[in-house]
């Protein structure tokens, strides 16, 4: 059985829009929460969204060796804790990840047989520069880095099981819904 489904996409490509209506259509399905020390935005939540802590918290969980992979992304890092991925195996549960491109990568390394890896592209790079400026959580200097990180990101596509164009989130959550399916 396929426990984890990792989605992973540039910024702004939908993502976390894809994994929160996909959750709304199969609420069994389980969302991990990364950690990360980024800064909570204003629309989320502690707990919720992601488990908010300091760089030295996390720098400690490093040296602990308690994270299956982490990442260092836009200046912050994100996580994933191996008791999440070893609880899921053992309840024998779907849980959804929603990760940057190494992570997902590194997910699949860890657990092939448990895995599916799914690739969330924008339209094109200027519906994906507009989606961040409208989103209106970034400035102009995290916005460049953003969009900054796209090719490197973009790189990672051939190395995922399947991918999605995310020009019509219904359509893309529908095309999500068969792969897991």
């Amino acid at each position: 059985m396929k426990n984890f489904i990792a989605i992973s996409a540039p910024s702004g490509a939908g993502k976390t829009t894809i994994c929160r209506e996909l959750q709304r259509r199969i609420p069994g399905i389980k969302f991990s929460l990364s950690y990360t020390t980024r800064p909570k935005r204003s629309i989320e939540t502690d707990g919720v969204d992601y488990i908010f802590i300091s760089d030295e918290k996390f720098k400690t969980m490093i040296a602990a060796a308690e994270f299956a992979e982490f990442e260092e992304v836009h200046g912050y890092y994100y996580g994933t804790p191996k008791i999440i991925l070893e609880d899921t195996i053992a309840a024998n549960q779907k849980m959804l990840f929603e990760v940057d491109v190494k992570g997902a990568v590194a997910l699949k390394q860890l657990y092939p047989d448990n895995t599916i890896t799914v690739f969330i592209m924008p339209p094109d790079i200027d519906t994906l520069t507009k989606r961040l400026k409208n989103r209106g959580t970034d400035d102009d200097v995290r916005i460049k880095k953003r969009l900054e990180r796209i090719a490197i990101e973009m790189t990672y596509k051939d190395r995922f099981d399947y991918s999605i164009i995310n020009d019509d989130i219904d359509r893309a959550t529908q095309e999500l819904i068969k792969i897991i399916l």
